[in-house]
């Protein structure tokens, strides 16, 4: 009597296999070109000696990455998913500014081993003639700060008059912290550490105070219609 397969059996077995080799892959470009970029700068990387230096043909790095772009935005995805990694235990009963200040340094340490060269390329994506890149990274801005609300469980609604503010003031807390992270020499990040502890201090002082107002204000409109 005939076996009938249940839920893909092997193909699917096979199909999950092909997805990991390939991640391999695409990997394994990733770091070839960072390791290039060490010696030589980002915008000297080229992925034609990318692929040789593996021991591949150019048609395969295209698989994973159309230019040396894409391949940026692969490495800023590391980060992405370092926010958004499993938490410790308790996570969520922390105070809002440690869980915040926890999502951003595993941000900042998932792209440490490589610092020198993430900044060139946020440079070569800033740079005035790199006019395709300008809008994708104010995007790729937006969808930082929204990973890291996310990551850091804060409660306000999406949309909402909170978030919006949380939006605003994390946004330019991340481009300060990026500022000091980009320079920063000392062992383990310390300097941008100390930085960041202390601009969560003002900014959980701010929207503490942006809070009060904003219920004194609601009680005086209560009792001008009462």
């Amino acid at each position: 009597m005939s076996m009938i397969s249940i839920g893909g059996g092997a193909g699917e077995s096979a199909s999950v296999e092909a997805s990991h080799a390939e991640r391999i892959h695409a990997e394994r470009i990733l770091e070839a070109a960072l390791r290039q970029a060490e010696t030589r700068g980002w915008e000297a990387v080229s992925l034609i000696e990318v692929a040789a230096g593996l021991g591949v043909s150019a048609e395969a790095v295209l698989d994973h990455y159309r230019d040396a772009n894409d391949v940026a935005d692969a490495w800023f995805r590391r980060g992405w998913r370092a926010m958004l990694a499993d938490k410790p235990s308790g996570f969520a009963a922390w105070p809002p500014r440690e869980r915040l200040r926890h999502c951003l340094l595993a941000w900042f340490d998932a792209l440490a081993s490589h610092r020198r060269v993430t900044v060139q390329m946020l440079r070569t994506k800033a740079h005035p003639p790199h006019l395709h890149t300008w809008v994708p990274m104010l995007f790729d801005l937006s969808r930082t700060v929204q990973w890291w609300r996310e990551a850091a469980c804060l409660e306000a609604p999406y949309g909402s008059r909170r978030a919006q503010l949380e939006e605003v003031g994390l946004t330019a807390l991340f481009l300060a912290t990026l500022r000091v992270w980009a320079r920063d020499e000392s062992e383990g990040q310390r300097r941008t550490r100390r930085f960041l502890e202390r601009r969560l201090e003002r900014a959980e002082w701010w929207l503490s105070r942006c809070d009060r107002c904003r219920i004194r204000h609601r009680r005086g409109h209560r009792a001008s219609a009462g």
